[in-house]
């Protein structure tokens, strides 16, 4: 067969139940998302106590709506996920057939939302990890703590291109990469949370430990000379200096976990309990709103239906599964782990401000358990993970993707190109390159402000970046910078609404597909997907009401909201004018042959 477009041409079914469920669990990918997610979820101020609970609403939120695409699996096998099922649901239902279309285009277009952001929001990611990794191996080149935008840039849009090439040359390829890393990086994180339960364990309140120093990236084991102001004094390279006692020696430094620092602001949990406690119902359901970006991803296997050797059982097998192992124990076990480990040496405080607050705890750590300078060789390794796992996170979405846009291009719903396929490797090769380009652009807007309101660095901070265009590009001043919304933050957001719009709706669709159907379960086809659909409905809302409640930052969460609205008033122009076009109606006007 030649490399020629093809649009008659259909995807091959090639993937087991193993091969779906790797491609899914790539997608819910721990060793990205703990070192992505923990500080963005720190920044959304005084919510950071509920970070745990957090996860466990948005955990059962998407427990529901994982339900809710299963069972819809069963009944329409099928590429286009959530799209497809909105068609065939309407379709198949003896009264509501005639809004097949418009329903079909409404979910379809707001999964673009999700799947046209998502990637962007990874590939920004990388930009952050190789920005960190460049700070801590050349300190003279780039800061660690605060990388220069720019370079991130630079690393976004090369991580956008390198991708979508691996995801044009087919599923197969991608499947097998996916697997390697799902191995790898659940391995690598498992270990980084024994080290870091292990630390708190065995060093109570008063006991000797280490402190983190974010200007040097290293971790010391005494305490530090400050000067009357409070500055911290040290040599020509940057190293803190040591308090000395009466005897000349460095005075050891003792660890402590007090809940909340002089001005009120969370410091560390006291406690175990405290780590998993709800701390405000209001705080829980800001942190779902940011937590929901760790786990979605199990219904990418449903976009893969057409590609599956068993659709009707492996699907559901796979959605599920996926989630229950990522979700369910990788996550819970590791944030547990990071918030546990929060202590007088490692602040909250900390994590707000720094690239990769899991990178620093994996060198304090380290540093304790390994033996002192171990600590950056242990996150070296580490970071090699979470680099892999942003890998196989941003392929299997730009898949998903890929395959939702290429399922309305062959609608005719969006331009037709994107409804075709390579000719060789069978791939909706269009619609993979479009989207790399909209995820480099992304993503580069993602790191543009990735220090700003919360996170904006003090101006000693900034006057101390290696200058460079590369280093100190896009640093004002703290007061600029804290003027304006965090765009890493705002992104994901806008990731997330367009997530829990889709979720809200495909817990929707699940009711009307089984509205009187034989197979129909009052658990399942409608407690369940009623309490998802609540669930996503509450969390939307608090993207209003949080904020002016005094819960998290207003910036980023109306900013979110003002994409939505954007692309929702574009989407519904395009639909006009394109049914003006095609000649076609909203509604179906004749029922098709069942």
């Amino acid at each position: 067969m030649s490399d020629t477009t093809t649009s008659s041409t259909e995807l091959k079914p090639t993937l087991g139940l193993t091969g779906l469920t790797m491609n899914a669990m790539a997608l819910i990918a721990p060793g990205a998302f703990l070192w992505l997610t923990f500080q963005v979820q720190a920044a959304t101020g005084s919510t950071a106590p509920a970070m745990w609970a957090g996860i466990v609403l948005a955990l059962l939120l998407c427990l529901a709506t994982a339900v809710c695409y299963a069972e819809m699996a069963k009944l329409y096998p099928g590429t286009g996920s959530s799209y497809y099922f909105a068609e065939q649901s309407f379709l198949n239902h003896d009264r509501a057939w005639k809004y097949a279309r418009i329903s079909k285009f409404i979910v379809g277009w707001a999964s673009h939302l999700y799947y046209w952001i998502y990637p962007g929001v990874m590939v920004g990611v990388m930009g952050v990890l190789c920005g960190y990794l460049a700070g801590t191996l050349w300190p003279n080149f780039m800061s660690a703590t605060n990388p220069g935008p720019l370079f991130m840039m630079l690393i976004a849009v090369a991580t956008a291109f390198g991708v979508a090439y691996i995801a044009h040359r087919g599923v197969n390829g991608s499947t097998s990469v996916n697997i390697a890393i799902n191995i790898i990086q659940i391995s690598a994180l498992l270990v980084f949370s024994v080290m870091a339960i292990h630390y708190r364990s065995t060093h109570p309140a008063g006991s000797v430990a280490r402190q983190f120093d974010p200007t040097s990236g290293a971790s010391y084991g005494y305490q530090f000379q400050t000067q009357k102001d409070g500055t911290i004094v040290r040599d020509s390279a940057g190293v803190p200096q040591p308090l000395l006692g009466s005897n000349g020696k460095p005075v050891a430094y003792t660890v402590s976990y007090p809940a909340k620092d002089a001005s009120g602001n969370f410091v560390s949990h006291p406690s175990a309990s405290s780590v998993v406690g709800i701390h405000g119902m209001s705080s829980m359901f800001i942190q779902a709103t940011v937590a929901i970006l760790i786990l979605v991803g199990f219904e990418s296997v449903t976009a893969m239906g057409g590609e599956a050797k068993d659709p009707k059982r492996n699907v559901p097998i796979a959605v599920i599964t996926s989630l229950v192992v990522q979700g369910a124990f990788c996550y819970l076990v590791e944030y547990f782990a990071a918030n546990y480990l929060l202590n007088s040496g490692y602040t909250m405080t900390f994590a707000q401000g720094s690239a990769a607050p899991i990178g620093d705890m994996m060198t304090l750590v380290g540093d304790a358990l390994l033996g002192p300078g171990k600590g950056h060789i242990f996150m070296l390794i580490e970071a090699f993970t979470v680099f892999l796992a942003i890998i196989g996170t941003t392929l299997s979405c730009m898949n998903t993707g890929a395959r939702v846009t290429y399922a309305m291009g062959k609608d005719q719903e969006v331009p037709e190109h994107f409804g075709m396929l390579h000719g060789k490797n069978l791939t909706p090769y269009r619609a993979i390159w479009t989207l790399a380009g909209i995820s480099a652009i992304v993503g580069c807007i993602a790191v543009s402000m990735v220090f700003g309101d919360a996170s904006a660095p003090t101006d000693a901070a900034i006057a101390a970046l290696p200058h460079g265009l590369l280093s100190s590009w896009g640093y004002t001043s703290h007061a600029t910078m804290a003027a304006l919304p965090q765009s890493m933050l705002t992104i994901t957001l806008a990731s997330n609404f367009g997530t829990f719009l889709l979720y809200g709706m495909s817990c929707i669709l699940c009711m009307v597909a089984f509205y009187k159907h034989p197979r129909y379960s009052v658990v399942r086809h409608t407690l369940i997907p009623i309490f998802g659909l609540l669930a996503n409905l509450a969390c939307m809302a608090f993207y209003l009401i949080g904020p002016f409640m005094g819960y998290g930052t207003k910036m980023e969460p109306l900013l979110a909201l003002g994409i939505a609205a954007v692309w929702g008033i574009y989407g519904a122009i395009y639909f006009v004018r394109s049914s003006k076009k095609t000649g076609r109606t909203t509604l179906v006007a004749v029922r098709a042959s069942q």
